[in-house]
């Protein structure tokens, strides 16, 4: 069984389909996917770089381009206003969801997801909406501890000493796939590895 393990942050539309998409990715592969939060914004800082929304031709450009992709996929696709909004609530609570040192699992991680990407454009981060999330996904640590704040940001440093630099990522037989365009390669790698 070959583990993969999915980098991502809730505020990329493209970890966003990158999620929906691994399983077919993945189809036939016998593996185990490990879902790593990291704080994208933590990554841009790191190595200098902007978001894509912060340049105003690539934002444009972006929500073409997801709504496109996303039509394409068949996947469900609202962008919720605001764009980009914090992250920082939603990755904490997948990782309040399981014991410390352990990674959230995919049904905690597609919750999270479709709260902000299938939400009808409502703000991910909108009091009533985020208590709702946390009540159906029921912490077994409080999102906002101090031990979560550590352990997202120890997730983040590591990713960059590892040489991520942008969400989605991918890490599976020592090697990083980078983007949502990156699933075809990746899938054709872990297949000659199972040949």
């Amino acid at each position: 069984m070959q583990a993969v393990i999915f980098h991502f942050d809730v505020v990329s539309p493209y970890a966003y389909l990158a999620f929906e998409q691994l399983p077919e990715a993945l189809a036939g592969i016998s593996h185990h996917v490990v879902y790593r939060p990291v704080l994208f914004a933590g990554l841009l800082k790191a190595w200098g770089h902007k978001g894509p929304v912060e340049i105003p031709a690539k934002r444009e450009w972006t929500y073409r381009q997801i709504d496109w992709l996303a039509r394409q996929a068949g996947v469900p696709l609202q962008l919720p206003t605001p764009h980009p909004f914090n992250p920082l609530p939603l990755l904490r609570l997948t990782l309040a969801c399981d014991a410390a040192g352990r990674m959230p699992n995919r049904r905690v991680v597609e919750a999270v997801m479709r709260h902000a990407w299938r939400g009808q454009g409502a703000d991910p981060n909108e009091p009533d909406r985020l208590a709702a999330l946390t009540a159906e996904l029921q912490p077994v640590r409080d999102p906002r501890a101090d031990e979560v704040k550590a352990e997202l940001r120890a997730l983040t440093d590591a990713a960059i000493a590892q040489g991520l630099f942008g969400v989605p990522s991918f890490e599976a037989g020592g090697r990083l796939y980078w983007g949502l365009d990156a699933l075809p390669m990746l899938r054709q790698d872990l297949l000659a590895k199972a040949g």
